[in-house]
């Protein structure tokens, strides 16, 4: 698999427990920086700027510390496939459920805005495990 199960760099579900809260506020500020961009763009045009730059950092902060904190633990020493299949699934069908509950739920949002909204929450999300994947493999993430 595509760079899934390189040994090369530190991976953050073999960290020890206590390692990932140094990581975590980094991870998390870097997510935010790569995600929100792609919402302020993506997400329905019925939508504020406000609420997209809410929405950039909010989904984030909900499921970041389950990928980040949480599932590591659950995987510790597993395969790194198995872990990315669970936490990369995770986080977007999560954040599509609390944008859809958030915003969506009880609105009057057209099935195209709210699709399209959908699929930039995707986006966002393939956007931040591609990039993150790729600051790992070449070690630019220093000793994470």
């Amino acid at each position: 698999m595509f760079l899934f199960d390189e040994a090369g760099f530190i991976q953050t579900q073999d960290l020890p427990p206590a390692e990932l809260w140094y990581f975590f506020p980094f991870g998390y500020l870097l997510t935010i920086l790569i995600e929100t961009p792609i919402l302020l763009i993506g997400l329905s045009t019925r939508i504020s700027v406000a609420q997209k730059f809410f929405f950039g950092v909010w989904l984030t902060a909900c499921t970041y510390p389950v990928v980040v904190l949480i599932l590591p633990n659950l995987f510790f020493g597993m395969p790194r496939w198995q872990y990315l299949f669970v936490a990369e699934t995770f986080a977007p069908l999560a954040e599509c459920a609390l944008f859809w509950a958030a915003f969506a739920r009880g609105r009057e949002l057209p099935t195209t805005d709210l699709l399209r909204s959908l699929a930039a929450i995707v986006a966002a999300n393939l956007a931040s495990f591609g990039i993150g994947e790729m600051l790992g493999h070449y070690e630019w993430l220093g000793w994470f």
